[in-house]
Order: C-alpha cells, then structure tokens, then sequence
C-alpha cells in the first residue's frame, strides 16, 4: 500500500499548475495574475502599515565600516532589529545589499559574529558572514533579524522556532513567508527614509536555506529590489519542499495547484536574478534545481532580459558559495 504522502505526491505528479504559462495570454498579463494569486495565498495583503518607530540603538565606527544598529515596528505591536554596515571611504550614494540568515542561531552569523560554537561551523564551512562578505565587495549590508530567529522569537543556542508561530499564522489566514517579506519591504522604507547616503535604485537581496527562501520571496512581491541571490533554497516544489521534511515557515498553502518556483521568477523578471545550490544538495536536489532554472531561462526569455539570470552551482553542499558567486553578482550588477 502507498503511504499518504506517496498517494499525495503522485497527485503532484498527475498536475500541470494551473497558473503555468501557456502562451495564450498576454505575458504581462498573465503576470498579474500570478503575482494576485501569490498575494491572496501568502496573505500579504492582510498587513497593513505602522508607525515604524525608528529607533538607533547603536552608531559606531571601526577600521573598515560604520555600523548603525536599529529597530522598526513593521506591525502594530511588532518590533525587529536589523544592523546596517557601510563601508568606509566609499564615494557617491552606496548600493545595499539586504543579507539573510536561513536557520540558524540568528543573524549575528551574517555579520560574522559567533554567539554559539555551531555558529564558527556555520561561517567557517559554510560562507554565511554575509555582511562581512559584502562590506568587502564594497556594497552595504543590511542584516534583517528574521522572524522566529535569534533576537526575533528563536530559541537561543537551539536555533530557530517557527513551528507553533507559524501554524499559529496559517490559523490567521497568513504565512511566515509573508511576514518576512513584509519586514523587509518596511525595512527598504527605512532605507529611503533614514539613510540618503544609500542608493535607494540599487538595493539588492541575499540569503542562503531559509534566507535564500524569503529573499526569493522578498524579490517576487518587491520590486523595489532589482537583484535577488537566492542560494540553496530555489528548487521545484516535487523535488524539495513537497517530499521532505523541512521547516514549516517553508509551506504557502494550496500553492502547488497553481505555480512552482520556475513559474514565480516571472515575478522577479526582468530584474535580475542568480541561483545558487550546491551539487551534493540533499533537501534542494540538483536535478530540482536545474529543472528550475530551465523555466527560469523561459520566463526571462519572455521578459527579454535574458541575459538577466544565472545558476550557479557549487561542488558540496547545502551552503553558500562565495567565491563562485561574488564574481558572477558584480558581473550581472555591471551589465
């Protein structure tokens, strides 16, 4: 007998999304569409604006950046930090590049700040001080405190607890996903707003795991960033997110029924996009990756931007890939 999430699988398998491109429709069209039905699932349009209460906690300088710690109200009655790094010495308005942790002990990893031993494992195996990694590709950074990690309702030296905080928002009619996107969204406002040093045309996103799957996310609801790099989170639906047991922050319901991740990047066109997974990925498999990125290249193709997409693929696991990726971010930013 088949087990009830191999008869729910080979469900998946017997249909097309209902929403998947089929060049019947106008292209942009079609787009809003999408765009509609990913709104209405993740229930970000349940949220509405706040005062953001603007707080600096802390402004100081070292020998490389200036770092200016601060807080935003992006709900009435929700408060997160984030910290912004801007290196010294840049001339004109700086590009920002917004960094996310995925699940970990929080986002004092981004900045390259170990709080936890499994923190030194996570920057030193894994290429996940962002922040440290931007600042040297002469970019601001701006580490944003997920909700349900470290400072933002985590569980210290455990990591992450998603899992009551988002059933509990799946009962309200909303996903964490949404509530991610959202904050960002409220803390690029801040960027426009606090900081006129910052170039506000050029705001960029980047995560790994979790982050990488809010900075998808972010990107598809968001145009206000015009480069997202995902890592080892983009994959079909069947190969990742469906068939094993990841986090429940992951899941936007009813969603396989009308798109897959290479459907939604038509959201994120003609903006540019890089994919970055590990080969020996075993919760974001190669081959749902690559699989992917081939809807990928059609959606940028449709979009004429089709030079406006990359994959970059690493040779272990799941984890970022600096020296593959950096080179190809400049490359695409300068194009």
């Amino acid at each position: 007998m088949k087990t009830p999430l191999q008869h729910n699988l080979d469900i998946m398998d017997s249909i097309t999304p209902s929403l998947r491109y089929d060049g019947k429709k106008d292209f942009n069209e079609w787009k809003k569409e999408l765009r509609a039905k990913l709104v209405e699932l993740t229930g970000i349009d349940t949220f509405k604006k706040c005062d953001p209460q603007f707080t600096i906690e802390h402004d100081k300088t070292t020998d490389t950046y200036r770092e200016i710690r601060f807080t935003l109200q992006s709900e009435e009655g929700y408060v997160f930090p984030s910290v912004l790094r801007v290196p010294l010495g840049a001339e004109g308005k700086i590009p920002v590049v917004i960094c996310l942790q995925g699940h970990s002990t929080g986002f004092h990893i981004s900045l390259g700040e170990p709080k936890y031993p499994r923190d030194e494992i996570s920057i030193n195996n894994g290429d996940r001080d962002f922040a440290v990694q931007i600042i040297k590709e002469g970019y601001a950074a701006l580490a944003i405190e997920q909700r349900n990690f470290g400072e933002a309702g985590g569980a210290g030296e455990k990591g992450p607890d998603c899992y009551v905080s988002t059933m509990t928002a799946l009962m309200l009619g909303r996903t964490t996903i949404a509530e991610r996107v959202w904050d960002i969204s409220c803390a690029i406002d801040a960027v426009e707003e606090h900081f006129d040093f910052l170039d506000a045309d050029k705001i960029y996103c980047m995560g790994n795991s979790g982050g990488g799957t809010t900075t998808f996310y972010a990107a598809c609801l968001e145009e206000r960033i015009k480069m997202a790099m995902p890592s080892c989170s983009v994959c079909t639906y069947r190969h990742s997110i469906m068939p094993q047991n990841h986090c429940s922050c992951n899941f936007i319901p009813h969603s396989a029924k009308y798109f897959d991740m290479g459907d939604l990047t038509a959201l994120i066109a003609p903006r540019k996009l890089i994919i970055v997974n590990g080969k020996e990925d075993v919760i974001f498999p190669d081959n749902g990756v690559k699989e992917t990125f081939e809807i990928t290249k059609k959606m940028y193709k449709l979009a004429g931007a089709e030079d406006n997409c990359a994959l970059v693929t690493g040779e272990e696991g799941h984890r970022f890939y600096a020296d593959a990726s950096w080179p190809v971010f400049k490359k695409l930013e300068n194009k």
